[in-house]
């Protein structure tokens, strides 16, 4: 588990430095963050982060998660030239490179979701209130649905089905098509396991 956290630390502090050369004029067009006092601000579900070369913290000041850390950084880094193509929604496991992830994704990501709100429609949709979820206004045959943004230009959807006589309770988290021009799959599946970890409080 050392090893692992300080080649976590390391890849860190290389997208840091990956980072501090960034226009940050540019960051701003693409991705929609913000510039105050020479820091990047990101909103990562509804909460700021501040992105400077000195490494990232919250408003409070305390540093997040590392994984997180490393997801924004990724994010900043893969601002895409152009504006992507594709709003229509995929699973994560249709994204290249997926495919080592599908497994963990599911587990960590959906079931967790779907085993924490089985029977609990009403406490879902609480927990997704909480963390900015909105109504997408889509016509969409579930049980429960909820729309989110992740960071500015990376859009999420929940779909849940409560369980019944015959089947378990069921959710999918999906991205759109375009999201993999912002994040590679590892960081799409952090995005994802941070989202369920939100949600259940975990």
């Amino acid at each position: 588990m050392k090893e692992k956290a300080a080649v976590f630390e390391e890849t860190y502090r290389k997208y840091l430095k990956q980072v501090a050369d960034l226009d940050h004029g540019v960051l701003v067009e693409k991705l929609g963050v913000q510039i105050v006092d020479n820091e990047i601000e990101v909103l990562f579900f509804n909460k700021k982060y501040r992105v400077s070369t000195e490494g990232i913290t919250d408003f409070s000041g305390k540093k997040p998660l590392l994984k997180l850390s490393i997801a924004l950084c990724r994010y900043l880094i893969m601002a895409p030239e152009k504006k992507p193509e594709g709003k229509e929604w995929c699973s994560f496991r249709d994204f290249k490179d997926a495919g080592p992830l599908t497994v963990f994704f599911t587990n960590e990501v959906e079931q967790l979701i779907a085993g924490n709100f089985s029977g609990s429609v009403r406490e879902l949709e609480n927990a997704c209130k909480e963390l900015g979820g909105y109504t997408s206004g889509m016509d969409l045959s579930y049980d429960f649905s909820m729309e989110f943004f992740s960071l500015p230009k990376l859009p999420l959807l929940l779909l849940f089905n409560d369980a019944d006589d015959e089947f378990p309770a069921h959710c999918s988290v999906l991205f759109q098509k375009s999201a993999d021009k912002y994040l590679d799959a590892e960081s799409l599946a952090i995005v994802g396991s941070l989202f369920a970890d939100y949600l259940t409080g975990k």
